[in-house]
């Protein structure tokens, strides 16, 4: 029987947007529009990538998709806060995410920022509670915990946009573009994976594997985002060319569209050699890898 990622990715998608709709608060009483908000960014669509990576890196370990649902859908939500923040006229100043307007374009600033913090701390409440309801053992919540916080937080996520508005305008080197997607994109996306893994039952040498493809992958996928910028097609989502207008720190405009793209396609390669311990049971990271990388949008 072939296997389609286009077919896996759409399966996964499903599961996790039905378990969002569960875990995400209901609109009514007070806090209706904060809710709206939260709900009208994690439900715009997006490529659900992350949670993606998450079941297909349980089931790599021989886990089962249903104990990382959670797992998956907190990590959404943590990405989803991460856009509704980084659109803000204080940051990046977007106002196209997803296809449709941005957050604060709809809500205004203040809801916006609120929405944001309660996807992000909200999202801690679904590890610590339905994860463990769906049989993820809690000292596996505690380290999936440390790891996303660690992920999201000052050393991760938070310090890599912080280090990114620091260069904008600024002639910057190769090393200090590497080091802002590293904190920035790739962190979740390596903590997706982890994370995936520990819900499984990853032992050590398999989560350091995990750990590895995570890294590159996540390193291969902000480098297409940025080439993606510059002549990215109809479906990308978001204003084309914002880097460029804002003179941000990527690899294209210290490289070159033609060396970032040969930069993406090593990575990926890398991403996927660190799969060779895992046997068929990584078809679905090895193939997310290969689909990632010939992304056109």
């Amino acid at each position: 029987m072939s296997f389609r990622i286009e077919d896996y990715i759409y399966n996964v998608k499903r599961l996790v947007d039905e378990e969002l709709r569960e875990v995400l608060p209901e609109v009514h009483g007070a806090k209706t529009k904060l809710s709206e908000a939260m709900r009208y960014s994690v439900e715009a669509g997006g490529k659900r990538l992350r949670p993606v990576l998450a079941v297909a890196a349980c089931e790599a370990v021989g886990g089962e998709a249903a104990k990382v649902m959670p797992i998956a859908c907190a990590i959404e939500m943590i990405h989803t806060y991460s856009l509704i923040h980084d659109d803000l006229p204080a940051m990046d100043d977007d106002t196209l995410r997803r296809g449709v307007p941005s957050n604060h374009s709809v809500y205004g600033d203040a809801v916006a920022i609120l929405a944001g913090d309660a996807l992000l701390t909200d999202a801690f409440k679904v590890i610590a509670t339905r994860g463990v309801e769906k049989g993820l053992a809690p000292e596996a919540a505690c380290a999936i915990i440390t790891d996303v916080a660690l992920a999201a937080g000052s050393a991760g996520m938070v310090g890599g946009q912080a280090f990114d508005l620091a260069l904008e305008g600024r002639q910057v080197s190769l090393d200090e573009i590497e080091s802002v997607h590293l904190l920035k994109t790739s962190a979740l996306i390596e903590a997706s994976v982890v994370a995936g893994g520990r819900a499984g039952g990853a032992g050590e040498r398999e989560l350091t594997a995990l750990k590895k493809y995570g890294r590159a992958l996540g390193l291969a996928f902000q480098i297409i985002d940025d080439v993606l910028d510059i002549e990215g097609g109809a479906g990308l989502g978001k204003v084309r060319g914002s880097d460029e207008r804002r003179d941000k720190a990527t690899y294209p405009a210290v490289m070159g569209v033609e060396v970032s793209k040969d930069k993406a396609r090593d990575l990926t390669a890398q991403a996927i050699d660190c799969l060779k311990g895992f046997g068929d049971n990584a078809i679905a990271l090895t193939e997310l890898a290969r689909y990632l990388g010939n992304r056109k949008y």
